[in-house]
């Protein structure tokens, strides 16, 4: 990877990895596995936390985009996660609306500061 940049992953439905793939960020690596996931209505929770830790295993990835009702499902594997690469964000789908309540890594952050750190 030395000279090259690091990528974008995406967990998602259809719609949402469409749109990620029509902006370029689909990739192939060496092994010629994909940084994305279209996740649809008959896969198994296994199979999409084995496609997140195989994602957060991987040198090339620097940001994982994980639609947030996908990250309910796997959420254990989330809260494990404390690297700060590759950064996991949840992000909302068309039929899901966005809950920062359950946002994972936004609680996280707001355990960090007070409001005296923010004025």
């Amino acid at each position: 990877m030395a000279g090259r940049g690091k990528l974008i992953a995406v967990i998602g439905d259809e719609d949402t990895c469409t749109g990620f793939l029509l902006g370029g960020i689909g990739e192939l690596n060496k092994n010629r596995k994909p940084n994305f996931l279209a996740v649809e209505k008959d896969m198994s929770v296994a199979e999409i936390e084995e496609t997140f830790r195989s994602f957060l295993a991987r040198d090339d990835i620097a940001i994982i985009l994980i639609n947030q009702y996908i990250a309910e499902m796997i959420r254990h594997a989330i809260d494990g996660h404390n690297r700060s690469i590759p950064a996991v964000l949840e992000i909302p789908s068309k039929e899901h609306p966005y809950d920062a309540s359950k946002d994972s890594i936004l609680r996280r952050a707001k355990g960090m500061y007070t409001a005296e750190d923010l004025r």
